[in-house]
């Protein structure tokens, strides 16, 4: 295990089962790798699907806010958080 941050994590040259599969669920298209932000969830593969789903569903799904609107709050949100985006 690795620690990023305060929460430990397992990396994906490590995870087997079920974590595997949720990495490979998570992947971006992009890299092939899972976000760190997904990788928070890697002591529970269950809430890192979880994640990703709502995450699909507030970013993609039709609303009355605009793409870039949803991004700017979530941007918004992580600095007042003082959190990484």
């Amino acid at each position: 295990m690795t620690e990023s941050a305060w929460i430990t994590t397992v990396d994906e040259a490590h995870a087997a089962h079920e974590l595997a599969q949720a990495y490979a669920q998570c992947a971006s298209p992009a890299t092939g790798r899972a976000a760190n932000i997904m990788k928070v969830h890697s002591l529970n593969p269950p809430s890192m699907v979880a994640h990703r789903s709502i995450y699909r569903t507030l970013m993609f799904r039709p609303s009355p806010l605009k793409r870039y609107q949803r991004e700017m709050i979530a941007v918004v949100v992580s600095a007042l958080a003082r959190c990484h985006y």
